[in-house]
């Protein structure tokens, strides 16, 4: 079924090739798509003397032992402005030094260590020593209360945790009876005081560990990384990535995010999440990039000195965040020296077209949209460095993907014929994403649910619950989540373009849009709206806003209803919990909600 109003599309941005001032890693789309292979890219890496393969290794000791050994791997911008250097040698001797700790503790092979810090040195120490270990590392976000904690930490058998002494006083210690398997604490913050009974001293064991240890031997399909993702019902699953996913981060990091040798990258999310461990932690130190790390949390004018100070040249940010810049003004971006930077892109959800725009203004770049999920473990569909930008579209796929719409039943569920997914070949024409598995980042079970990972492929295919459109240039275009697509009438509405269209009423900061019930139509759609700053809420601005969207969608797709709302409920990695927004305009259960942003 077609979506109805393709008209919000906006006009075409063209790149100018002549002005890059970087020649991108990716330049004739076509011709990389038709002849990359994953066997060649696998072999760009060194892969472990002796063989076999480790994330770790290419990411910090194969660059310790040459040229790049006394670069910064690592820049950590504390909260008070200092910044903290750590080259790719320090990086080496530490998570060395991690792994040692854990030998001696008779950690090994296969356990589980799982973080519950903020974007600190230690956690970044703690994943590559325990990767080093051929242990499986499972990070959780440092805003978890002791529920979801205790939630992960037993599905994925934790048996060590690296945290702070106010997270485990205030977040695990009251659990820690319900841990059988947790068998050492270990504290990055002791200090001069003693560790809290059952703890242990982490910069102690470090400092008296081997500053040397010989790195153990993983194969491709050892299991790596635990990442929990959040279910609209039920218990979150944990999706299992082996150390194969490295040559997917390496390969996308080259094309999607046109990472090169001299550049310094800054990617905003929170290692608590996969975008901050794919593409916050691996990709860049397998580039051999330097990668800016901001203990804080986002601030217009502290981010704008930071890109401006450490000369950011890429940069990697999440939806939400672009449009909080974007409504504190385009004049805070121009109070700073900016010239370094030459690539933006974000990933978290679908990046509203008016965003996209704003970037040309603000940075003089468009920014630059990015589609993938947990369980692919990389991006997978991308607007790339040297190819035009239509704002509002996730891109096209990246060389080795192959994407895809199965068409679907009224009920939602894939059709397939004779075994194989229906495909749709209409341009324009929604569908459910679904990806030709065979990429090497893809996650390779949910711990412990075999039947629910079997579910998510059908027909030959891994189906995203993703809806999108495709154009006649290949150009994907997000609709909605499956269970987030309005039916009104007979009509399919994607909340994504409602709330972009919202967008560009000068009131409107953000939008969040779901289906209610209506006795004739099925569903009509109702908006949720942030105003801007110097907007107040009113009757007179409520009709505005659902005029402004009739005449730029139709009044089969604008809002019927609209309500202000002071923060919209979001994860902390930015997406809009639609699920949640209608969950509790009906007064039904809301669900897992461990990653929901508590507003300040």
């Amino acid at each position: 079924m077609t979506v109805l109003s393709g008209s919000v599309r906006r006009p075409i941005i063209r790149k100018d090739l002549m002005a890059a001032r970087v020649t991108p890693n990716l330049i004739d789309y076509e011709a990389a798509c038709a002849t990359f292979t994953w066997e060649a890219a696998r072999g760009t890496l060194s892969g472990l003397p002796g063989g076999g393969l480790n994330i770790a290794y290419e990411a910090v000791d194969r660059h310790a032992s040459g040229p790049a050994a006394s670069k910064d791997a690592l820049r950590f911008v504390r909260a008070d402005g200092t910044v903290d250097h750590v080259t790719f040698a320090e990086l080496a001797e530490r998570t060395d030094r991690f792994a040692s700790v854990l030998r001696m503790l008779g950690v090994g092979r296969g356990d589980r260590v799982f973080s519950l810090l903020g974007r600190r040195p230690e956690l970044y120490v703690a994943v590559l020593g325990t990767l080093k270990n051929a242990g499986v590392f499972c990070p959780l976000f440092s805003a978890f209360g002791p529920e979801p904690v205790r939630q992960r930490m037993q599905l994925g058998g934790a048996r060590v945790l690296v945290t702070t002494r106010a997270f485990y006083a205030r977040k695990v210690a009251p659990i820690r009876a319900e841990l059988p398997t947790l068998e050492h604490v270990l504290l990055v913050d002791v200090g001069d005081s003693e560790a809290p009974e059952g703890t242990l001293d982490l910069v102690a064991l470090l400092r008296d560990a081997p500053p040397a240890a010989p790195i153990a031997r993983t194969d491709d399909d050892d299991m790596a990384l635990l990442h929990f993702t959040s279910g609209t019902t039920g218990l979150p699953k944990g999706a299992v990535h082996v150390h194969e996913a490295v040559v997917a981060h390496a390969a996308t990091g080259r094309f999607a995010l046109d990472l090169h040798p001299d550049d310094v990258y800054w990617c905003t999310a929170d290692p608590g999440w996969v975008t901050g461990m794919s593409y916050g932690v691996i990709a860049p130190l397998v580039h051999g990039v330097t990668s800016i790390v901001d203990e804080d949390e986002l601030d217009a004018d502290r981010w704008y000195a930071i890109l401006e100070r450490e000369k950011v040249s890429v940069w990697y940010t999440a939806p939400t965040a672009l449009r909080m810049l974007m409504k504190a003004g385009t004049d805070r971006a121009a109070r700073h020296d900016l010239s370094a930077l030459r690539f933006v892109a974000s990933v978290g959800e679908p990046l509203n077209p008016e965003v996209v725009v704003w970037g040309v203004e603000a940075f003089g770049m468009p920014i630059h949209d990015n589609w993938w999920q947990t369980e692919t473990g990389g991006i997978m569909i991308a607007n790339f460095a040297a190819m035009d930008v239509r704002p509002g579209s996730m891109g096209r796929p990246l060389p080795g993907v192959t994407a895809a719409l199965v068409r679907r039943d009224e009920s939602g569920a894939a059709i397939t014929e004779n075994g194989r997914a229906v495909l749709v070949t209409e341009p324009d024409t929604v569908g459910e994403l679904a990806l030709l598995p065979g990429w090497p980042s893809m996650f390779r079970g949910y711990l412990g649910q075999p039947e629910r990972y079997e579910r998510c492929f059908v027909g030959g295919w891994y189906l995203t619950g993703d809806l999108a459109t495709r154009d006649s240039d290949g150009y994907y275009w997000f609709v909605g989540r499956g269970d987030d697509v309005i039916k009104s009438s007979g009509h399919l509405i994607g909340p994504f373009e409602v709330e972009s269209a919202l967008m560009e009423h000068p009131a409107v900061a953000e939008a969040g849009v779901i289906g209610v019930p209506d006795p004739v139509a099925g569903e009509v759609v109702k908006a949720f709206v942030e105003l801007r700053p110097g907007w107040r809420a009113s009757d007179r601005l409520r009709l505005e806003l659902i005029g402004f969207a009739r005449k730029r969608l139709g009044p089969a797709v604008a809002p019927r209803e609209l309500d202000f709302i002071d923060a919209l409920p979001r994860t902390r990695s930015g997406k809009i919990l639609r699920r949640l927004l209608k969950a509790r305009e009906l007064g039904l259960p809301e669900g897992d909600t461990s990653t929901v942003e508590v507003p300040r």
